[in-house]
């Protein structure tokens, strides 16, 4: 069956399921203290103080969501928010995914929120999602814990001793891979990535690196994330039922690791001193708070992002460099130096090598622009906050949509033009470039996802020529070419 009309059938289910179990919200919200709610903030709406965001709230239960999702599965992912904006202004009130929703493109707006503490805002998932973390991940947790898990690993992923290893295992996975191509047959790019990018990060989590112990936890994962956009219904014979198993026989897997790795530390058989990996630096910490399932839990928590960010990031950059000759050959010619130069001094390439390549960065970096690996971040608002002159009410979801943000003509020229020389004179530590959201929680594997993406191109460029097929980005539920980006390639 056709993967558009798969994906049509089971919003069609999802809503007529969410019609039937959320009747009683709808009749809440038809009530007279909910009624009363609203029109408070209306009336602040025509006072001169702060105003609480205009919009519309859709059908009952329903809301917008329809035409949420029909504008997401388009060519114009942000039609959606751009019709509300005209009509509305950049921020704006909605009713999506069956909660009342306050909608920014705004990126001062954005920005706010998203340094916010959690006094203030936290993260809002759906239900499934929130259902297969589990209440102690570190994507849903807040106040002290997060920040020192968030700390800890963060540290470790921007250490120099991890951003060497990983230039290593790319070297090795990719040679690996490339070895292999084949001139006569088309070599599937977003496949390709991903299969690197798992391997990377297997090994940087758990140590995790080769035979069938990695084949089953891939194989296990796959079968977890695929639950994360299914129905939120747990019984035998459903997806979600199937991922939840799925995750306890990972966590079942790490938990194994982590008492090796406990066991050798205790008899002295390896040196504890310097981290090998995420649980490694997790075990040294004092805090009774880390137990071994609870690190298990998160270290599969943590491949969620990992998992699909690299890889998107990776292809759409050799995506959007197919498209751009002039690109293109501007970047070759930078790495075809790098190389040269590696070869005449018999050097090898070292991590910073590659984060030193100017225009590959602008490459990337206007990769994450356009591509909008991660199209939106979503938090909950734990009190009425005012930001910016908007009232956000308690209760209420607030969606801060990057994309709308990135390809706004207000703080880009031709936002849908492919142009990493833009990025010379322009700074990216503005509020109006997010890729990886913002403050507390800003994603700490960006300058990874950076590096591996700069090994690869280097990687690429420098042994093949290629030309690829037509192909078009899919942009919802996540980002992914719809062919996976198959190129025919042609060697050095």
């Amino acid at each position: 069956m056709d993967t558009s009309l798969s994906l049509l059938l089971f919003f069609f289910f999802f809503f007529f399921f969410i019609i039937i179990i959320l009747n009683k919200i709808n009749r809440l919200r038809s009530s007279p203290a909910s009624k009363n709610k609203l029109i408070d903030h209306h009336v602040i709406s025509h006072s001169q103080g702060p105003k609480f965001p205009q919009g519309s709230l859709g059908w009952p239960v329903l809301g917008e969501t329809i035409e949420f999702v029909s504008s997401a599965y388009s060519n114009h992912p942000e039609s959606f928010m751009d019709k509300r904006r005209l009509l509305y202004g950049r921020v704006f009130k909605s009713h999506i995914f069956g909660t009342a929703t306050i909608v920014s493109t705004d990126a001062e707006v954005n920005r706010a929120v998203l340094q916010s503490d959690s006094t203030a805002f936290v993260p809002f998932y759906p239900k499934t999602v929130r259902e297969l973390m589990g209440k102690s991940s570190i994507l849903l947790i807040n106040g002290t814990s997060q920040r020192r898990f968030h700390g800890l690993v963060g540290s470790f992923l921007k250490s120099p001793l991890l951003k060497a290893q990983i230039v290593s295992d790319m070297h090795k996975y990719l040679s690996e891979s490339m070895d292999l191509w084949s001139e006569d047959q088309a070599v599937l790019i977003q496949d390709v990535s991903k299969t690197v990018a798992f391997k990377v990060l297997a090994k940087a989590l758990i140590s995790v690196e080769k035979g069938d112990e990695l084949e089953e936890l891939k194989k296990e994962f796959e079968q977890f994330i695929s639950g994360l956009m299914s129905l939120p219904i747990n019984f035998p014979g459903t997806q979600l039922h199937r991922s939840l198993q799925a995750k306890k026989k990972m966590v079942r897997q790490v938990e194994r690791i982590i008492e090796g790795k406990t066991r050798r530390a205790k008899n002295k058989e390896e040196d504890v001193v310097i981290a090998k990996d995420v649980v490694d630096v997790l075990l040294k910490d004092s805090s009774e708070y880390l137990t071994h399932n609870l690190i298990a839990n998160n270290m599969i928590d943590m491949m969620i992002p990992g998992h699909d960010s690299v890889p998107v990031l990776i292809t759409l950059a050799v995506k959007f460099l197919s498209d751009s000759p002039a690109a293109l050959n501007f970047l070759t010619e930078e790495n075809m130096k790098l190389k040269s130069l590696k070869e005449l001094t018999g050097e090898p390439l070292y991590w910073n090598d590659y984060l030193s390549l100017p225009f590959t960065q602008k490459v990337i970096t206007e990769t994450l622009r356009m591509g909008n690996v991660i199209i939106g971040v979503m938090r909950k608002a734990m009190k009425d906050i005012e930001i910016k002159g908007y009232v956000i009410p308690k209760g209420w979801c607030f969606l801060a949509y990057l994309r709308s943000v990135h390809l706004d003509k207000l703080y880009y020229d031709s936002p849908y033009k492919f142009n990493p020389w833009r990025w010379q004179e322009r700074d990216m530590n503005t509020s109006s470039f997010s890729p990886f959201g913002g403050g507390q929680r800003l994603c700490p594997g960006l300058d990874l996802a950076r590096l591996e993406a700069s090994i690869f191109l280097h990687h690429l460029v420098t042994r093949f020529r290629w030309r690829a097929e037509e192909d078009t980005i899919i942009n919802f539920p996540t980002v992914h070419m719809k062919q996976k980006l198959p190129i025919w390639i042609k060697r050095r």
